[in-house]
């Protein structure tokens, strides 16, 4: 049985029984930790003893952390970095910091996490950045299509000194929320079930005319209209019916996401067009980091740092390992599991789709959030930007070789 289902071998009950006496964040912390299987005893100890190491000395600051959907088990999935950038951060500062961690959507959701954090109704959240720009626009400058052609050119960026000006700042500055890790895969188009008994996608074409569900960014909807694939806002708990019962052909997300939001069940080919940005990041409120000590300043922003070498490490192998993305699909992962093909469109095919939808190709459909996203970030050109750091290393490049470096030091 893969790790990514280790909790699952106990029951709601058994968890929320654990939670009622140690704590939620304690029991999610404690749960993300364990290796293999484990019961509710085992859990239980486990949760104890992180309950009396986090509680050892009062705390100086407690902050909520607003998960939107995430847990210790979909985070063994998409490894999103939360629950670890959680449990460093206190350990780093002796439980002068303490997080209280709030996933399964129960404080706030992938569209509302950001409005709630700028709210002071939790202090920090994860959600995708493409979800988290209704409340924060500034955060579509991520979407341009094809700014970055593969994920190591993502890390790159989100590692780079210059992805203060071009990101952080003004995030921060528009929005109040201060950027500190993501993970990072590229969006595609996931078929539903209506596509089960169709041969597995190899040329663009293919997709022209389908109706694909959209998330949140007012960019990647210019792409998808670029590439006639008509998109379609859909509740999410809309979504997983119209993929099973054909009302809608597909989803533009990412294959982690396939697979941490229970969607491989109704999803027959997962087809890897590369188009724009898929980011699930966590931010924290900008106005309670000013108030914390300057040490402990120092410590958010070191476990940012080592949450994401976490992830860049630890989502490339969960990608191949955990969701099966790859060609083949190994055996026990989650797409093998549903029947989901992976399509992984030859680079003929990418070029395509690059000319008919990226500003490089065809920039008229991008000038106006181009404009306004350039005036936000005090002027500059940030798709050229974009496009530059991500280029300096290799396209072929392994995500996990991209060189971690600390990016508020120069």
């Amino acid at each position: 049985m893969k790790v990514s289902e280790k909790i699952n071998r106990i029951s709601r009950r058994d968890l929320f029984r654990v939670a009622g006496q140690y704590g939620m964040s304690s029991t999610l912390i404690a749960a993300g930790g364990m290796g293999g299987l484990f019961t509710a005893a085992n859990l239980a100890t486990a949760a104890e003893s992180t309950y009396t190491k986090r509680f050892t000395k009062k705390a100086k600051h407690n902050l909520k952390f607003g998960a939107s959907g995430f847990n210790a088990r979909n985070l063994l999935i998409e490894r999103a970095g939360a629950l670890f950038f959680a449990q460093d951060l206190e350990e780093r500062t002796d439980g002068e910091i303490r997080i209280e961690f709030i996933g399964d959507n129960q404080i706030c959701g992938q569209l509302s996490c950001v409005k709630k954090t700028q709210q002071g109704i939790v202090d920090i959240y994860a959600a995708s950045t493409q979800n988290s720009a209704g409340g924060a626009p500034y955060l579509n400058v991520l979407d341009y299509a094809y700014v970055f052609p593969g994920r190591a050119g993502q890390y790159h960026f989100l590692y780079s000194p210059e992805s203060q000006k071009i990101l952080r700042d003004p995030l921060e500055k528009r929005h109040g929320l201060k950027f500190l890790f993501s993970h990072c895969e590229l969006r595609g188009i996931q078929l539903g079930l209506k596509w089960k008994d169709k041969p597995t996608v190899t040329k663009l074409e293919t997709l022209f005319g389908t109706k694909n569900r959209v998330t949140g960014t007012q960019l990647g909807r210019i792409a998808m209209q670029q590439l006639k694939l008509n998109p379609v806002p859909v509740a999410w708990e809309e979504t997983l019916d119209g993929l099973k019962q054909g009302l809608i052909d597909g989803a533009e997300t990412w294959a982690s996401a396939v697979g941490y939001a229970n969607m491989s069940p109704v999803v027959s080919q997962s087809v890897d067009l590369k188009f724009f940005c898929g980011t699930e990041h966590t931010s924290m409120s900008a106005k309670v980091f000013d108030k914390l000590e300057p040490h402990l300043q120092d410590a958010v922003m070191e476990s940012a740092y080592l949450a994401q070498v976490h992830v860049q490490a630890a989502n490339e192998a969960a990608l191949v390992k955990t969701v099966g993305f790859s060609d083949p699909v190994m055996p026990g992962t989650l797409f093998d599991k549903h029947n989901v093909r992976p399509a992984f469109l030859p680079d003929s095919e990418i070029k395509i789709a690059e000319e008919m939808c990226s500003p490089e190709f065809n920039p008229k459909p991008w000038e106006q959030w181009r404009e306004r996203l350039n005036n936000w970030a005090g002027g500059i050109d940030t798709y050229k930007e974009l496009h530059r750091i991500a280029r300096e290393v290799p396209k072929d490049m392994l995500p996990e070789n991209v060189e971690p470096r600390r990016w508020w030091k120069s």
